[in-house]
């Protein structure tokens, strides 16, 4: 959920995972039955008073927690507020404004055709763009076009799985985790050996999708003819794609250039983040300026979705920190069982990518990656070194008789991280955008349960189990 680049420096004065029971992550599961339950239960409720939810499980996590751990618990708050959290909303809010100054015009129906080429188009997109600019640069078109049909929740769901998700595995741009390889020491082009199980996943759910849809389309009412009347297609405010290339520049900066640090209340924060980060707000401000009013107004455009997700991920990201603390410690948290037991590829592609379905998807993998290389590589081996063990370089392991190939081992974090966000609305970004989004359109978008059992478990895990005969077996 964090955005690329966000993670730069683990915390040196906060609370040890090792300290923590798993009881402590309590308020987190508060606040997912929450988002899960009271929108389906009490929606007149939720409506009016959610931000009070997310505050009131936040304070219900951090009082205690301040009070027992007292500056180590405040310097943990402090870290991902300063790390995790603003720089995520910042990126989340750039992309947002910049892809509400463009849209498409013209006469762009649903069919199944259509939605099937959008899609790819979308998939295609995510790996060069980032999921989430791909999801905010296509979430309105598909919307609109698909605005006439009664039957349509499963077109936004599967793209949450293609455009949101698993689309963006083939670059290091694609997805927070594979930035955060390529600063440890994973090759750019390296994330394109994912390209065989990313094909197989995507064309599997796009001829599903393809099958679902024409099912669905064949329920519709017809239009009328004189409403399918061929109209040119056009894109208008397409300055914005130069202040969207900024904020993919900006992004890409942080990563690859270091002007340094510098400590703000015990926090090493990166220069370069902040020019990311002013970057990114002088791009969102010269799109509200330089677009009209007008062209916003007729892509729908508002600040509800935003500020929705603002307000709810304020309090996922304060009550995750035991959650994240626990995984970190590994084999000396709570977590220990579960963490010596992942031994093979397809422990990694399941643990990594059911724990990224709920949690934070760049530190998972980040946690799985470090113990791939413990596993695998000798004490002491430098961290650019163990990444090409898990490369598979032959040079690396000429080097190093009788240390095995961590080819498939890294392939199957990656790919775990990566596709199984799509599991759940939070298990990335731009999920529970795109969700609130398709509602402020109108659209009835299942429940956080509903979106599991209907569409992700029996679709996206089915998927899943196969792919891993296949691909990690």
């Amino acid at each position: 959920m964090a955005p690329e680049g966000a993670a730069e420096a683990a915390p040196a004065h906060g609370v040890s995972g090792s300290l923590l029971p798993l009881w402590s992550a309590l308020p987190f599961a508060g606040i997912l039955l929450s988002i899960a339950l009271l929108p389906l239960f009490a929606p007149h409720f939720w409506h009016h008073h959610f931000g009070k939810v997310s505050a009131f499980w936040a304070l219900i996590f951090a009082v205690p927690f301040l009070i027992q751990y007292r500056g180590a618990a405040l310097y943990d708050l402090a870290h991902i507020c300063l790390i995790d959290y603003l720089p995520f909303i910042i990126l989340l809010w750039g992309l947002f404004t910049v892809a509400g100054g463009m849209i498409v015009r013209g006469r762009l129906r649903g069919s199944p055709g259509v939605n099937l080429v959008m899609l790819v188009i979308g998939t295609v997109l995510a790996s060069w763009v980032g999921t989430t600019g791909a999801s905010m640069l296509l979430i309105r078109p598909v919307l609109r076009a698909n605005a006439w049909r009664r039957h349509k929740v499963h077109v936004i769901c599967f793209f949450i799985f293609l455009v949101s998700n698993i689309g963006g595995s083939l670059t290091p741009l694609g997805d927070p985790p594979l930035f955060l390889g390529f600063i440890h020491g994973v090759d750019f082009f390296w994330t394109l050996h994912l390209l065989p199980v990313t094909g197989f996943v995507a064309a599997t759910l796009l001829i599903l999708f393809y099958a679902l849809d024409t099912y669905y389309y064949r329920k519709e009412e017809r239009l009328p003819a004189d409403e399918g009347a061929a109209e040119p297609l056009r894109v208008d405010g397409l300055l914005n794609l130069v202040f969207f290339g900024g904020i993919m520049g900006g992004v890409l900066f942080s990563g690859l250039v270091d002007l340094g640090k510098f400590e703000l209340a015990g926090i090493h924060i990166a220069f370069s983040s902040l020019v990311r980060d002013g970057v990114i707000l002088c791009m969102g401000g010269l799109s509200l300026y330089a677009t009209q009013k007008q062209l916003r107004a007729d892509n729908g455009f508002s600040w509800g979705p935003i500020q929705e997700v603002a307000i709810l991920f304020a309090g996922i990201f304060a009550t995750i920190i035991p959650a994240l603390s626990i995984l970190k410690a590994g084999s000396h948290g709570a977590a220990a069982p579960l963490i010596n037991a992942v031994d093979k590829p397809w422990h990694f592609f399941w643990v990594a990518g059911g724990l990224s379905s709920f949690l934070d998807n760049a530190p998972t993998y980040l946690t799985f990656f470090t113990t791939a290389i413990g596993k695998l590589c000798p004490p002491g081996m430098p961290e650019k070194v163990a990444a090409g063990v898990l490369m598979g370089k032959a040079a690396v392991l000429a080097q190093y008789p009788g240390v095995e190939n961590g080819f498939r081992y890294l392939e199957a974090i990656s790919a775990g991280a990566v596709f199984m966000g799509a599991n759940t609305y939070i298990g990335n970004a731009p999920n529970f955008m795109v969700k609130s989004i398709a509602e402020e359109a109108g659209v009835k978008m299942p429940s956080f349960f509903g979106y599991m059992f209907k569409y992700s478990i029996p679709i996206l895990v089915t998927t899943f189990i196969l792919t891993t005969v296949i691909f990690f077996v």
